[in-house]
């Protein structure tokens, strides 16, 4: 059987048909990160001065700690570019959109705290619990929190792919890049981002939806029993 699976593997068909899955898959990964970095990259910005003004910007989570327990500079600056844009007058309103599939795991709200201690009024701050990808932030923002166009903030190549499906879902969306991380810290970042690019057109082919919809909640409406204790969803808390 060994020696049988030894010819297989050298013989020069084999050979030849493992580099045409490689140079495939190759070129499907270089043309997919192409399109998703180009077709909206004009409606992408750098400069908050030349940010066009929308009511709602929409914060895409992370994790505010890193796998060794350190600060997460992902989350650190999506938080300091939020910021700025609220106080600059650039967006009114922030929308958080985070995973928060268990109790000891909540990006919305992480992310609300860490915007409350800089300066972000609570009342202009409405939280998506469950924005477990992208696609289910940029569709979630429009079909349950009534928004079609919004700014987006998170990193650059994050908001090229957040845009990118937005756009192809006949949403608004433009993107303000806060600021990156530097190559070798999100090295493992970017391959994976590589791949996410590939579920994009994955995703559109078979008509992936969000993972979870609702009710509609109107922005600024929401409430919270205190700015500063953890909040227990119902759904999560039975």
């Amino acid at each position: 059987m060994i020696a049988r699976c030894w010819r297989l593997c050298s013989s020069r068909t084999f050979r030849w048909s493992v580099l045409l899955v490689v140079l495939l898959s190759g070129t499907a990964i270089w043309w997919c990160d192409r399109q998703v970095r180009l077709t909206y990259s004009v409606l992408l910005y750098d400069r908050i001065e030349e940010l066009p003004h929308n009511r709602v910007g929409l914060v895409l989570g992370t994790a505010q700690r890193n796998r060794g327990g350190g600060p997460n500079p992902y989350f650190t600056h999506r938080i300091n570019a939020a910021a700025a844009l609220y106080h600059a007058g650039k967006v009114d309103h922030l929308l958080l959109s985070g995973d928060n599939r268990h109790l000891s795991y909540n990006e919305p709200w992480a992310m609300r705290r860490a915007l409350i201690e800089r300066g972000v009024d609570s009342t202009r701050i409405t939280l998506d619990f469950a924005g477990f990808r992208t696609l289910d932030s940029m569709v979630r923002a429009r079909e349950v929190f009534g928004q079609r166009r919004f700014t987006v903030i998170s990193q650059r190549f994050h908001n090229e792919r957040a845009v990118y499906i937005a756009r192809e879902r006949d949403i608004e969306a433009i993107g303000f890049n806060a600021t990156d991380v530097g190559t070798a810290a999100g090295l493992r970042t970017q391959l994976r981002e590589k791949l996410a690019r590939v579920k994009v057109y994955i995703d559109a082919l078979l008509g992936i939806q969000p993972h979870f919809l609702g009710e509609p909640v109107t922005i600024g409406e929401q409430r919270f029993p205190s700015d500063h204790a953890p909040l227990v969803p119902e759904a999560q808390a039975r």
